[in-house]
């Protein structure tokens, strides 16, 4: 039934109950109203209205679920649905929104992976650069300065020389780790426990953080966009710890079981609190999403940030 036709019934019963009532009830109106009179007829209209309150609130309940849910969903948490019941117009709503909601991440999706891949692109291509045309000038500065210091004979003069030949190669180390945190070659030549062990040793030495790292043997053969994933959710997780929370311990698991493969990343600093989800961990969740992978945020038993990733497996194992 429509959801007009609906109210209109729920109302005209209340009201029929009422004429009912007046028709066949031993009850009289007089002129003036007699005090009990107007008791019962206050009371019936506060029955009527308790009644047609009630039946509403009852009738209009889907679309105050409905209205909730649009105000608070979320396309980087999919499979969030309302269930349908019935065949009416309100439940052809909720159907209708539900479709929406499926389309709406689908296409989040696909727009989503253009992006990042495009990001990808640009950040190998950033990285080439900065190795080939950096890194190679840099290295013939580094190259000339040692030379000029061997042919100088003034003890001061050498020494400067010396100084600006250590800022010079410091430059070229801090230029080359760029470059890897852009683009790291080590995944896609020795894989990604390879890759993170020597990020979280370059995090480590950098941020002076104790990061302690456990990676079950033998994990599954992942594709490429897998690897990727979990690599950069490490990367900004352990970026968000070091520049936001004040922690002193880092702990990252990486297993699998049945059908799973799980990261977690736990931290004792002072916790999300009520700060909102940043630019960090929303790149994050759209990065799990290329891969149907599960991205949770939550207190961890130490105090602080546990960050949990979920990458299910097909029938193969891959």
């Amino acid at each position: 039934m429509p959801l007009f036709w609906r109210i209109f019934a729920l109302n005209a019963v209340v009201l029929a109950a009422a004429t009912a009532l007046l028709l066949w009830a031993p009850v009289t109106v007089s002129v003036p109203v007699v005090f009990t009179e107007a008791l019962v007829l206050l009371g019936g209209l506060v029955v009527m209205l308790v009644a047609n309150a009630v039946l509403l609130q009852v009738g209009l309940a889907p679309l105050d679920r409905l209205s909730r849910r649009m105000a608070t969903v979320d396309l980087l948490r999919p499979g969030q649905r309302l269930p349908v019941a019935g065949q009416g117009s309100v439940s052809q709503l909720i159907s209708a929104f539900n479709d929406m909601l499926a389309r709406l991440e689908a296409e989040r999706a696909a727009s989503s992976t253009r992006a990042l891949s495009a990001q990808e692109a640009e950040r190998r291509r950033i990285a080439q650069e900065l190795h080939d045309e950096v890194g190679q000038s840099l290295t013939a500065v580094l190259l000339e300065l040692i030379r000029a210091a061997e042919r100088v004979d003034d003890a001061d003069l050498r020494a400067d020389l010396h100084h600006a030949e250590q800022t010079t190669r410091d430059s070229l180390d801090e230029v080359r780790r760029l470059a890897r945190r852009l683009r790291p070659g080590v995944l896609e030549d020795l894989g990604l426990v390879s890759a993170l062990t020597a990020l979280v040793t370059d995090l480590s030495t950098h941020t002076g953080l104790a990061i302690l790292h456990e990676f079950q043997p033998g994990l599954p053969a992942l594709d490429e966009q897998t690897e990727l994933v979990i690599y950069r959710v490490v990367q900004e997780g352990l970026t968000n710890v070091a520049r936001h929370a004040e922690a002193t311990r880092v702990e990252i698991t990486l297993r699998h079981s049945e059908g799973v493969v799980g990261l977690r990343i736990r931290d004792d600093g002072r916790g999300l609190g009520l700060a909102h989800e940043g630019a960090g961990i929303r790149g994050m969740r759209e990065r799990a999403l290329l891969v149907g992978a599960t991205l949770d945020l939550g207190a961890s038993p130490t105090g602080g940030t546990e960050v949990n990733l979920w990458v299910p497996l097909d029938r193969n194992g891959a």
